[in-house]
């Protein structure tokens, strides 16, 4: 299990904020590193990388871990796709046919796990 950043009650304050309409950049960024911990914390391992640029990176579910260059199994999405789709306010489907998802690899769909 990773190590938490950010406590409970400071995730869910930012992801409510973000909720509400608020964008300023501390509370996305905050929102944005809470939702990613919550992703490795409920769907351990290193098979698959998450990255929201520039806010945070993680890594989630079971299978082959990689140790050094690019990971085998990336997904990439911007801070809002990733806020939308880790809440419910969008599907991950939706937002992969509107582009809004990059990713490669034979386990590089979050589908079955999100929302959180």
């Amino acid at each position: 299990m990773a190590r938490r950043r950010i406590t409970h009650q400071d995730g869910r304050a930012a992801v409510q904020a973000w909720t509400a309409g608020h964008t300023d950049r501390g509370s996305i960024a905050t929102a944005v590193r809470y939702l990613l911990e919550e992703l490795s914390d409920r769907v351990p391992g290193g098979a698959v990388e998450v990255r929201v640029p520039p806010f945070g990176v993680t890594q989630c579910m079971t299978g082959v871990a990689h140790c050094r260059g690019t990971p085998p199994n990336v997904v990439e999405l911007s801070p809002t796709a990733w806020l939308e789709v880790a809440t419910g306010a969008s599907s991950w489907e939706q937002a992969q046919r509107e582009g809004r998802i990059s990713s490669s690899g034979t386990r590089a769909d979050l589908s079955p796990v999100l929302p959180l």
